[in-house]
């Protein structure tokens, strides 16, 4: 311990005094006398300027300082708990928002790979091929309305047109997040790209880009769009010879379906809507996202229910097996469309000729199966 004028220094004994290696806490204080506050005639330790070099072996004092230091701690405290809170909220968030960006990775990686798959069963097949996205938004001008030919149950229909191949298109658009529509898709591409017959839509390619939603596919444009349009508006008439040739060609379409391949093929929605007329009315038969590739011996064993109702085959409803037989009398119905120039169900018709099937039966019954002939045609066709 020193002391001189107004300060005391505390150092190490273990060090020489002058040594800077020594720790040394200075204290400022008044060792001079001062009668006003001075207690009377106790003054220690006033040595003036003499300095003296005292040893002190213990030492205890108290302060404020000590509140305020816990106060300090408190907050300190405090402060790690909220930091300790904060990285763990932030460390959860960063595992959620990871969780999640490494599931949207792994679906695009299933995705892709699904694409690539479909791509590689699909390119086994000759003929039709794949487009991008890009390629048919462009062809169908971003898929306008005005573009727009035909809506179905399953997606929408465009008219484009491919500059590589100079042509006009139809792009048939699958609805987004219709797993049948996926199904049907498929189904499509795989049984329609083996088949070859004149009159059968014949497909250009497709398209899939599921990171996108986009199921497309591209088929030859048919100028006179669907038999059914012809059928029931009343600005168009089909002549009967038109007709005629009509429901030959798709008479012989079927007879190939069934038995001109190594496969039965089950078309299974069977439709005047389905047949497509191109520019010479010949008929075409498109839309197989129903058809099923099955045994020649085995063609009754499909038991999953489809088509249209007023198309399907009352038995079919009954059995739940489709089979040759089934197609065949979809296409009675459509033939009988042809002729009497009418839906198969027409609710607005009068109460014994809602449906067209039992209304003819009637009339043949009378022998009167003629007056169900389209009044349109003014008694022109051939008996």
């Amino acid at each position: 311990m020193t002391t001189r004028g107004s300060s005391l220094g505390l150092a190490s004994m273990d060090q020489d005094l002058h040594s800077t290696d020594n720790p040394f806490v200075a204290v400022e204080f008044d060792i001079y006398r001062n009668p006003e506050w001075d207690p009377p005639e106790e003054h220690v330790a006033a040595t003036e300027l003499e300095s003296a070099i005292h040893t002190i072996y213990s030492w205890d004092f108290s302060s404020s300082l000590e509140i305020e230091n816990s106060t300090a701690s408190h907050k300190k405290n405090n402060t790690f708990v909220w930091l300790a809170v904060g990285f763990s909220v932030g460390g959860f968030a960063l595992v959620v928002v990871g969780l999640f960006l490494f599931m949207l990775w792994k679906r695009n990686r299933r995705d892709k790979e699904d694409d690539h798959a479909l791509d590689e069963e699909f390119k086994r097949e000759i003929g039709p091929r794949r487009f991008s996205y890009d390629e048919l938004a462009r062809a169908t001008n971003n898929f306008n309305n005005k573009e727009k030919l035909g809506q179905g149950g399953f997606g929408e229909v465009y008219r484009g047109y491919l500059k590589d191949l100079d042509s006009i298109v139809a792009v048939k658009r699958v609805l987004e997040g219709s797993r049948q529509g996926i199904r049907e898709y498929e189904s499509e591409v795989k049984i329609i790209s083996k088949l070859r017959h004149r009159n059968l839509v014949q497909l250009i390619g497709w398209c899939h880009e599921r990171s996108r939603g986009q199921l497309l596919l591209v088929y030859d444009f048919m100028s006179n769009g669907s038999l059914d349009l012809h059928l029931f508006k009343e600005d168009t008439l089909l002549i009967w010879d038109a007709r005629y040739k009509i429901v030959q060609h798709l008479a012989s379409t079927l007879l190939y379906l069934h038995g001109g391949w190594e496969s039965c093929v089950l078309h299974r929605d069977i439709k005047s809507s389905n047949i497509m007329l191109d520019s010479n009315f010949n008929a075409k038969l498109g839309d197989f996202g129903l058809a099923r590739l099955v045994d020649h011996a085995k063609e009754s064993r499909i038991t999953d229910l489809a088509g249209t109702k007023g198309y399907i085959d009352p038995r079919c409803v009954i059995t739940r097996r489709a089979s040759k037989e089934s197609d065949i009398y979809s296409f009675g119905i459509v033939a009988l469309e042809v002729a009497c120039g009418r839906k198969p169900i027409n609710h607005n018709a009068p109460e014994d000729q809602v449906v067209m099937l039992d209304w003819v039966k009637v009339l043949h019954g009378r022998g009167e199966v003629l007056t169900a002939v389209d009044q349109r045609l003014g008694g022109r066709f051939d008996e």
